[in-house]
């Protein structure tokens, strides 16, 4: 099982348990937890804004080495993040049509409530 990792709430650390394995889609008893339910379309053009971002990351790196302004290498930093960012929602959105609606819809409560608690953590952890 997962080491329990820290939450940091006004006045200090509390302990939360790590993602719930709720049942959906993403279950693979032989290599973890692998998505399943991905469409093509969507893989795809995740790995397509994936490729730009590497190449991103790559040119922010020169601009690090040649020692650009300091504003400029901001501005595109806050443009990388908006990029990771649109990628994240394109996997909610997968995760709510496949992984999530399974188990939502699955009438066993242990499940459900499982799946609350994934989507509240990665709103509140992940997604903002």
């Amino acid at each position: 099982m997962a080491a329990k990792a820290l939450k940091y709430v006004h006045g200090g650390a509390k302990e939360r348990e790590p993602f719930s394995l709720a049942n959906c889609a993403c279950g693979s008893p032989r290599d973890g937890r692998k998505a399943v339910g991905v469409e093509p379309g969507l893989k795809a053009a995740n790995q397509n804004r994936l490729r730009r971002i590497e190449g991103q990351i790559r040119g922010l790196q020169k601009m690090v080495e040649e020692e650009r302004y300091c504003a400029d290498v901001i501005a595109q930093v806050a443009s990388v993040q908006e990029a990771l960012r649109g990628v994240a929602r394109n996997l909610m959105k997968n995760h709510l049509h496949h992984c999530a609606a399974k188990a939502l819809q699955s009438g066993k409560k242990h499940e459900t409530e499982a799946m609350y608690d994934e989507l509240l953590e990665l709103i509140y952890t992940h997604l903002r």
